[in-house]
């Protein structure tokens, strides 16, 4: 299983999806265990079992013991958070934003791995789960500590491509039954 087993799967009619399967992971410029982070996490949160089967060997293969613990805590912890924030976020009654939140996120303190590394991928599961509060959050926590727009970008071009080939290969799936 691997990133070019997942890229087989591929539909003819999401051509477009396949390719860029291959340049968002195959060509990113990301150090490894962001990238591999990145696409573990993303993987979790696309909710698809094709995808996360495909790509969870080769993450686990290039990610440290810590690394990988910790890109699978960021997408639970996101699972969380982007419901909560988004949710107090699109609320007309903004008195809910004053309130306690009042849920344990310890792993954020202490992710295990470098913190910009467990932002990035806490900001790459944010853009799955369509959380704008914690997109802005991670993003500022990511500029402030040097990086770069365009490596930033790198992550959510990372999380728009694994979505999208999990919606498609799901739906195949669906359809083939």
């Amino acid at each position: 299983m691997s990133l070019d087993s997942l890229k087989s799967r591929v539909p003819d009619y999401a051509k477009d999806l396949k390719l860029n399967l291959g340049s968002v992971i195959g060509n990113s410029d990301l150090p490894a265990q962001q990238l591999w982070g990145t696409v573990l996490a993303t993987a979790i949160a696309s909710r698809s079992p094709i995808v996360l089967r495909e790509l969870e060997p080769e993450a686990k293969a290039n990610l440290s013991p810590e690394a990988y613990t910790a890109a699978k805590s960021a997408a639970a912890i996101m699972a969380m958070n982007n419901v909560f924030y988004r949710t107090r976020h699109l609320l007309s009654d903004h008195e809910y934003g004053t309130l306690r939140a009042g849920l344990r996120m310890n792993v954020i303190g202490n992710p295990g791995v470098e913190k910009v590394d467990f932002e990035l991928w806490s900001f790459a599961v944010s853009a799955i789960n369509g959380c704008g509060l914690c997109l802005d959050s991670h993003e500022q926590v990511l500029r402030k500590a040097g990086m770069e727009r365009d490596t930033v970008q790198e992550a959510f071009k990372i999380a728009a491509v694994v979505q999208a080939v999990g919606a498609t290969l799901e739906a195949e799936a669906v359809l083939a039954e």
